[in-house]
């Protein structure tokens, strides 16, 4: 089985403002780029997927994710997170109403596409799944198959109301690369310790203190 992917990306410059005591605002849409291509590249490679839809207004973000293979769908709702994925997976199922389809933080720097593969391959046993974040309160991908809606609960406890609306929860271990999203100084610590991809590898060692 392989799977079509939906990224949603914001505006780079209203990105990552939870990474404030990290990352100054000259450096914070840099970070959230290098993180989305990570992102992107690893889940190109991933042997379960067949293509990736990233939702974004951000236009050199576009173009970047773009050059890696993504195909770029405009946030048209501008209405939040959800709605993002929402309108992606509905732009997916109308080409390709076929596809299973998995909605993926665009903040996975040290994604590896084995692990995705063994999520991915995973969540196909069940018609809705989701993988909870490395926190334990957030969600990381939420997977369905090809006759499921995707119906996003992203955002705060997003485990809890995933879990909530019926979704099975993927406890899978020593995948902690599709677990690790970045919102925090903390978590990107975490994230360079599992071995971060080169994009954000270079940015963060413009960081002072991060990557060194």
């Amino acid at each position: 089985m392989q799977w079509t992917l939906v990224i949603p990306l914001k505006p780079l410059a209203l990105a990552k403002s939870r990474l404030a005591d990290t990352a100054g605002d000259e450096l914070r849409p840099g970070l959230a780029l290098a993180f989305a291509e990570d992102t992107v590249a690893a889940a190109l490679a991933c042997a379960a997927v067949r293509d990736v839809v990233v939702v974004t207004d951000d236009q050199p973000a576009g173009h970047a994710l773009a050059a890696l293979g993504a195909r770029i769908v405009p946030d048209e709702p501008r209405t939040g997170l959800n709605a993002a994925l929402a309108h992606g997976a509905a732009a997916v199922r109308h080409l390709h109403p076929e596809t299973p389809l998995a909605a993926l933080n665009a903040d996975l720097p040290a994604l590896r596409p084995g692990e995705l593969a063994r999520v991915l391959d995973t969540a196909a046993e069940f018609p809705r799944a989701f993988l909870a974040d490395a926190a334990g309160i957030g969600t990381t991908l939420l997977a369905v198959s090809a006759d499921r809606e995707l119906l996003p609960a992203f955002g705060t406890d997003s485990r809890a109301r995933h879990h909530a609306s019926g979704a099975e929860e993927l406890r899978l271990v020593s995948v902690d690369s599709v677990r690790q999203d970045v919102d925090t100084g903390e978590d990107l610590r975490a994230a360079l310790a599992l071995g971060v991809g080169p994009r954000t590898a270079a940015a963060a060692a413009r960081l002072l203190g991060i990557g060194q």
